[in-house]
């Protein structure tokens, strides 16, 4: 039974997963062509800043179930076997998510998940940008409104499907979990030089500023890695 992608975006109360909440979620079920949004109260008010972003108030979700119920009803929609795409999704998405699951003591099964910031950073490094608006640019797909989960899944399932051509999920994933073979500096006033040739001071710099914990770098530490570079920084 081949994996269900199911394209979705979450629309929130601010950035920080631990303290915010989401207030809309949509999604879009591309084999069945099936697509679900709802809107979320959080059970306290949607601070200014965030509403002038994704122009959700007070008011739109006042009458709007909790995530306990949505959450549930967003598991059945996804059915069985599915896999979990959005755009920076590592890094947003998918902690929202799984914190408003937590939080509403609903129990989910492993999910797996597909984020496209990540696939375009790492197969389009020609681009000089990899938001989801500008990559809609590059692929000549219309405008929406911007900043409306639904809108913002339609546009994602587009400029994916654009990325990927006629990959199967599978191996979308299969790829994306597959890490570079980074041969040099890919920033930082060493960038192109040999990661060999990289001072031992620089790398350590790096490593104690946090710089080998943000998941961008990830491919960058594993080759430092098998080289042994980071043990000897740490020596």
């Amino acid at each position: 039974m081949p994996l269900c992608p199911i394209y979705y975006d979450t629309e929130t109360t601010g950035i920080k997963s631990d303290k915010d909440r989401i207030i809309e979620i949509a999604a879009y079920d591309a084999l069945n062509n099936r697509s679900f949004e709802k809107l979320i109260n959080p059970g306290f008010p949607i601070p200014p800043e965030a509403s002038a972003i994704h122009h959700i108030t007070d008011e739109m979700v006042a009458d709007a179930p909790s995530f306990a119920q949505i959450g549930k009803e967003f598991l059945e929609f996804c059915g069985e076997n599915f896999v979990l795409i959005a755009h920076n999704n590592d890094a947003f998405d998918k902690l929202f998510l799984e914190s408003e699951f937590k939080r509403s003591g609903i129990e989910i099964p492993k999910l797996t998940y597909i984020d496209t910031l990540k696939w375009s950073r790492k197969y389009r490094p020609d681009l000089p940008k990899h938001s989801l608006q500008y990559l809609r640019e590059t692929y000549g797909i219309e405008a929406n409104n911007a900043h409306r989960a639904l809108d913002d899944v339609i546009v994602l399932h587009q400029v994916f499907s654009y990325m990927i051509d006629d990959l199967p999920i599978e191996k979308v994933l299969e790829l994306l979990n597959k890490p570079n073979v980074i041969e040099r500096m890919p920033f930082g006033k060493h960038q192109g030089k040999p990661l060999q040739e990289v001072p031992k001071d620089y790398l350590r710099w790096l490593k104690e500023s946090g710089a080998f914990d943000k998941a961008s770098n990830n491919d960058l530490k594993a080759a430092l890695e098998l080289l042994g570079l980071l043990e000897k920084v740490s020596s």
